[in-house]
């Protein structure tokens, strides 16, 4: 019990500081933030997403969200500099934001990958374990995710995380918000926002849900796990 509540203090503890620590190593070169490569091209995920959607989205999206933290955060060291404490604070929602679109997209971009190239295919191991011991198997969980995705009332992530306890869990963050704001570790994140599908399946959001499955790169969601519970243990 002890282990589990020291285990929590630190992840919550970290949290505070994870997006913007988290941001500043995701693409950043000399300070400034950069979109990060894709590992495929942009019709590797089609049927399930398409071309168009992963151009706009990644080229387009995400490079906003770059740009913007970029700028918030010449704001913030420029209140900083002049010991400017109301400027400080006036700036922290656009880091924020931006911060997490950054964090956010850069996991989505790694969770997933083309049919061809092994997407959606959960290979025997420690992370397929946990998954049928907590969920009973991939295809519930797929439709926890999906229930509590489709749930997000305007914007939002589905997430499968490692929670302050140790344990897999199913959370959903509103906009842009991270898992690591709650004290969570994200693995596998979905995008709800409806720039993510709308071209694609229009409104019918949960046949994206659905499909998304098809493109997911469980390899990088079982390294992600891995490292989770290797930083536990230690």
């Amino acid at each position: 019990m002890l282990a589990t509540k020291t285990f929590g203090k630190a992840l919550q503890q970290s949290g505070r500081a994870a997006l913007q620590t988290s941001a500043r190593s995701a693409g950043s070169i000399r300070g400034k933030h950069t979109v990060p490569d894709l590992d495929y091209d942009y019709d590797a995920l089609e049927p399930v997403i398409s071309a168009k959607i992963m151009q706009l989205h990644h080229s387009k999206h995400h490079a906003t969200y770059v740009a913007n933290l970029n700028v918030a955060e010449e704001k913030l060291q420029e209140a900083l500099a002049k010991n400017d404490v109301a400027a400080q604070v006036a700036v922290q929602p656009a880091i924020n934001f931006n911060g997490g679109g950054h964090v956010n997209h850069t996991i989505f971009w790694k969770n997933l990958i083309g049919e061809k190239q092994g997407g959606g295919q959960l290979h025997e191991g420690v992370l397929k374990n946990a998954i049928e011991d907590k969920f009973g198997s991939l295809e519930q969980l797929s439709q926890v995710v999906n229930g509590k995705t489709a749930g997000i009332f305007g914007s939002g992530w589905g997430w499968l995380t490692v929670n302050q306890k140790g344990q897999l869990d199913v959370i959903t963050t509103a906009n842009q918000d991270t898992p690591a704001i709650v004290g969570h570790v994200p693995l596998l994140g979905i995008d709800a926002w409806e720039h993510a599908y709308y071209l694609d399946y229009k409104n019918v959001k949960a046949d994206y849900f659905k499909n998304i499955w098809r493109v997911i790169n469980w390899k990088d969601v079982a390294k992600r796990y891995d490292d989770a519970m290797a930083k536990i243990k230690n």
